[in-house]
């Protein structure tokens, strides 16, 4: 069959294959930044020319054919429009870190009482303690000499009032939660004072470097705001219940590791609620309070304060960890929220369409990527199953020469591209298992929200016991599982000529190779729907081997420290060992009161220990170890893994090993 295909078809794909080894070859940042988004322009700009003028009429079509056909025109159009934007984005990149060198040399020399004030807020509604200590405890342990903890309850605990004043930490509380979060914080700065605020959720503990490494930018008068990524330390809803913790990144990575610093390039970097230093002068001119018009405030104040000269700077560095989602039902909350209160703004006068913006920073704060992902993926999932079962066309005059000549250059064209200006972030099987996903849950609440954009409650996003849950997401495994029936039931009704429902010949090849990436993707999204527990109760981090010493007895024995939790360790002794599982012991770590332990396991690796009774005065010295200090956990991903190949040895050869 590929010898029927007019040699010439082949050429703009091989063309756009080869402009991308060629950068990617030449591995110059700045030439891939010059050269690939212009490149996607022209060819969108190729692909829609052809899609105008031969895909939206054809003969023997009817009135549903022609709804259809626009229908999809037009999702296929805010998707260019969503991934032109992006790679205009792309096309710039501000690296912060050497600037923060800088700073935190000058700032080490200054005076310490010359350095303002900072208040440090963590809000908190209903995380257990177990969340919370982590957070407070480090942000207690802040390397920052003049520092006020507080802790904002909207949840009124007592409990928690007492836990705080035990250890020196401020609370605030209220009584109403009016304005949800947003609220909780303006009633906090009314009480407060300090000229800088560090906003944190309750979930994410700060690195001790965290101000030193941010308050330094605020010498830029036009600084309103200074933001460092969200980073994790337990594995999300998609690493989790794939069991990839060590080979997919979390999906956020792809945001603040390569958007976020592109945003800031432009200027239009924004406040992501936590991690977050703000400068209250600058609250002061737009009234000293957070707005409360969007259930995403953070976003909406950056806004407030482009419009009165204050940029948000970006540094690309973990300085704090935290939760990610974890569960489906917590992943869906979060989104959910992000999603409304991002096309909330854009009715606001403070948002993207109200006065008062340059034509770029419009451009960037439109919330396009939540329309255009949940209907694109939706529509792509779709289209070739109503088409085989139906006959109803998505696209007009298709066969395989259009699409290897049209379609799948675009598509390479910008996902090839997309993976070369991230350096590597960017993984296309991946993105569409997570958007198919996303898709079932969110497609609804993105649509009411357009048409119904206020009114919706604020809920917060579960953590700790209150989030795990197991079991299986129904109605995304079974969404996820009748599409691929009914797709698989397309393809073998059409296969057969007696039962053909498709009358255009020249389609069936395009939709088959459609449909069996679709059915790769939603057989993924079926496996991700079903959550597997976690495999210790307690994240590890790796420790790089410091010394430490395990005691049995009267024997105390050197150890190399592999890795930590709160809860246990694994140590490597030096010498020989003949500790076996059960036997008790003390264990001697750096910074760490001794702890009692019991051995749980004998392995090549080292001595895996459980810690016993472990006091409050340890467990705090323990998370300022693991938190306040730069540690990475086990199972962060390694770096240059095959994420495609990885999900589809999971999908089809099951469960790895586990990390």
């Amino acid at each position: 069959m590929i010898l029927d295909i007019p040699h010439e078809a082949f050429w703009p794909l091989l063309a756009v294959c080869g402009l991308l080894l060629l950068v990617r070859g030449i591995g110059s940042d700045r030439l891939a930044r010059a050269a690939l988004p212009p490149a996607v322009a022209l060819i969108v700009a190729h692909y829609l020319v052809w899609r105008f003028a031969a895909t939206l009429e054809g003969p023997g079509l009817g009135p549903a054919d022609h709804a259809f056909i626009h229908a999809f025109l037009g999702v296929e159009l805010l998707a260019l429009a969503d991934g032109m934007i992006l790679m205009l984005m792309l096309s710039r990149r501000r690296d912060n870190s050497a600037e923060a060198d800088r700073h935190e040399r000058r700032l080490a020399a200054a005076d310490p009482a010359s350095l303002p004030a900072v208040d440090v807020f963590i809000a908190t509604y209903n995380e257990p303690l177990e969340v919370l200590e982590r957070t407070i405890i480090a942000a207690l342990a802040l390397d920052w000499p003049n520092l006020r903890v507080w802790v904002l309850d909207d949840g009124r605990r007592d409990w928690l009032r007492r836990w705080c004043a035990d250890r020196g930490a401020g609370y605030l509380t209220r009584p109403d939660n009016k304005g949800a979060k947003a609220g909780n914080i303006n009633a906090a700065l009314g009480r407060t004072s300090a000229p800088f605020v560090l906003v944190l959720d309750a979930d994410f503990a700060p690195r001790a470097n965290f101000l030193r490494r941010t308050m330094g930018f605020f010498a830029d008068p036009r600084v309103g705001i200074v933001q460092a990524p969200h980073r994790f330390f337990n594995p999300d809803p998609m690493q989790q219940n794939l069991r990839l913790h060590r080979v997919l990144p979390d999906d956020q990575r792809l945001f603040f590791d390569v958007i976020m610093p592109a945003r800031d390039a432009w200027d239009a970097a924004f406040c992501c609620g936590s991690n977050g230093v703000i400068r209250r002068s600058a609250l002061a001119e737009v009234g000293g309070r957070l707005p409360e018009g969007s259930i995403t405030e953070d976003m909406l104040l950056t806004l407030v304060l482009l419009r009165k000269g204050y940029v948000t700077r970006y540094l690309n560095e973990t300085l704090a960890l935290g939760l990610a989602p974890e569960s489906t039902n917590a992943f869906f909350v979060q989104r959910a929220r992000w999603a409304r209160g991002a096309i909330q703004i854009l009715h606001l006068r403070h948002g993207p369409l109200g006065p008062g913006l340059g034509l770029l920073h419009r451009l960037f704060f439109l919330p396009t990527h939540w329309l255009s992902g949940s209907l694109v993926q939706s529509f792509s999932l779709i289209a070739p199953v109503l088409f085989m079962l139906t006959g109803i066309v998505p696209i007009a005059n298709v066969g395989v020469p259009e699409v290897l000549t049209y379609q799948l250059p675009v598509v390479v064209g910008y996902m090839g591209s997309l993976q070369v200006l991230s350096r590597g972030a960017y993984h296309p099987l991946a993105a569409l298992v997570l958007s198919a996903f996303s898709a079932v849950r969110l497609l609804p609440a993105v649509l009411v929200t357009l048409v119904r954009p206020h009114g919706h409650a604020f809920r917060v996003t579960p953590k700790g016991r209150d989030a795990i849950a197991g079991g299986v997401d129904r109605l995304v495994a079974g969404a996820a599982l009748t599409l691929t029936a009914a797709t698989a039931l397309g393809l073998v009704l059409n296969a057969v000529p007696a039962w053909r429902i498709v009358e255009r010949a020249a389609l069936i090849p395009v939709v088959a190779g459609w449909s069996v990436v679709n059915a790769v993707v939603l057989l993924l999204v079926a496996a991700m729907a079903i959550a597997r527990p976690p495999a210790r109760a307690e994240e590890r981090f790796a420790m790089g081997g410091e010394p430490a010493a395990l005691v049995a007895g009267e024997a105390r024995l050197p150890a190399a420290l592999v890795d930590l939790s709160l809860s246990g360790a694994l140590l490597r002794p030096e010498g020989d060992c003949a500790a076996r599982p059960g036997d008790r012991v003390a264990v001697e770590i750096a910074g760490v009161p001794p702890l009692a332990a019991s051995v749980a396991g004998v392995r090549p690796t080292g001595i895996g220990l459980r810690f016993e009774a472990v006091s409050d005065e340890a467990r705090a010295a323990l998370i300022r170890r693991l938190f306040s200090e730069a540690h990475e956990p086990v199972t962060a991903p390694a770096p240059r893994e095959n994420v495609a190949v990885a999900l589809l040895v999971r999908l089809f050869l099951g469960d790895p090993k586990p990390a």
